[in-house]
């Protein structure tokens, strides 16, 4: 796994398609049946991103404090946003746009030393050798519940047609790896209308690795990628090894008008800290209209999460998962000489924050935002066991951040934790 990406912290993920001229749900409109594929790709005529600016972009993302960013190549329409010669189904050939929105970002993103992202849909329902198999190569016993896009209606598989769908994927792909300059990371999605086998697993990864051996896959490719994805729902426990939890902030990927249902920006950094306190990333998704323009409350929040992260830098970037939650009912993070360890405190404390099972003598404790240095009281423990008491630290209301208050608690050895049984434990 790159160590780039561990450290990474944050990622800007970007769904940017034709479904924003109407504001409908990308591909899924009309794979569900909410509107016709005819009227779905009506859009295409009114796609213009005649506001698109790449370099916009690009410093938006910067000052949101993400290290990377993932763009929509292509959505499961099979719309591709960049001048692919392997169909006619791009915004250059078939939108007013007439530009290679690909080109322009990776250029901007990676003029700003920002990890080049992709995302990619290994599915596509506009493609006519796409629907010639069943998952897995098993015919359902019900092809009533069939739907038209995904597989064959009458029962009958056609694996010819199957692998010049692979071969056309390979080939889009080649040209995604190959025309851009450095693609630090591969996003996939769809992987679960096919067994890993159809899709020509691990044979397939080999093949993507082979343009550079560098590259970062993600986690929806039938067990064969590098990292997990928890989606929408945040993690309860730490997903095991690296992981990123992909957030929308609104209710929807790509620009709808009408969805209102917003996340706070004091929420939305909350949730970013959960996900370095359990030594994940957040990717975090925009979805500009259609002419390219951001929505200004996504902008907002963008700029808002940069401005915390920026005020908390030595907390976030260069720091390690913290101490588990029965030590501390918050997040945490801890540096890589685990001597410093940073507290978020979500909320505004009646008296004081209570540290349980710390086995090491206090060197300091700040507010990082201000560097005002705290008190604080131990009370209990059992030193002649090694049982040690509860660390009460005094923090004001006056003290705290508008919204996540850091405190930052400093030692000679690395921080130790009581284990419960006489053993020490210093992380998950």
């Amino acid at each position: 796994m790159q160590q780039w990406f561990e450290e990474a912290k944050l990622g800007i993920f970007i769904h940017y398609g034709i479904y924003a001229v109407d504001g409908v749900s990308e591909s899924w409109s009309f794979y569900n049946g909410r509107m016709s594929y005819e009227q779905y790709m009506k859009q295409l005529d009114g796609f213009t991103a005649s506001r698109f600016d790449a370099d916009e972009w690009a410093d938006l993302i910067e000052k949101s404090g993400a290290k990377y960013a993932v763009l929509t190549t292509k959505h499961h329409d099979g719309v591709a946003l960049w001048d692919t010669k392997y169909s006619d189904l791009n915004v250059v050939k078939k939108t007013p746009a007439g530009r290679d929105l690909i080109k322009e970002y990776a250029e901007a993103i990676t003029k700003r030393g920002i990890r080049l992202g992709m995302y990619y849909s290994l599915i596509d329902w506009s493609h006519p050798d796409y629907p010639s198999v069943y998952e897995g190569g098993k015919v359902p016993e019900d092809l009533s519940k069939v739907n038209r896009f995904s597989s064959p209606l009458d029962g009958v598989q056609d694996e010819e047609k199957w692998q010049r769908f692979l071969e056309f994927n390979n080939n889009q792909l080649r040209e995604i790896l190959t025309n851009y300059g450095k693609v630090d990371l591969l996003w996939f999605d769809g992987d679960w209308e096919r067994s890993a086998e159809q899709w020509n697993l691990p044979e397939f990864k080999h093949y993507l690795q082979s343009f550079n051996p560098d590259l970062i896959i993600n986690s929806r490719l039938q067990g064969h990628g590098d990292y997990k994805t928890p989606e929408q729902g945040l993690p309860i426990t730490r997903p095991e090894g690296p992981w990123e939890f992909c957030t929308t902030i609104n209710s929807s990927w790509g620009y709808v008008p009408r969805d209102n249902h917003y996340k706070s920006l004091n929420q939305i950094i909350r949730m970013f800290c959960d996900c370095i306190s359990m030594g994940g990333n957040m990717l975090l998704d925009i979805g500009p209209r259609e002419d390219g323009t951001i929505d200004q409350r996504q902008v907002d929040i963008l700029l808002g999460l940069g401005d915390w992260i920026h005020t908390h830098e030595e907390a976030v970037y260069g720091t390690q998962e913290g101490i588990m939650t029965r030590y501390y009912l918050g997040g945490s993070t801890l540096s890589k000489d685990k001597k410093t360890l940073y507290l978020f405190v979500y909320d505004t404390p009646k008296e004081s924050i209570c540290l349980k099972g710390l086995c090491n003598p206090i060197k300091k404790i700040t507010v990082l935002h201000s560097g005002k240095e705290l008190t604080y009281d131990i009370h209990g423990g059992v030193p002649w066991f090694n049982i040690p008491g509860t660390t009460w630290i005094h923090l004001t209301p006056e003290d705290t951040h508008e919204q996540v208050t850091v405190l930052k608690l400093e030692f000679d050895e690395e921080v130790e934790m009581y284990g419960g049984s006489g053993a020490v434990v210093t992380h998950n």
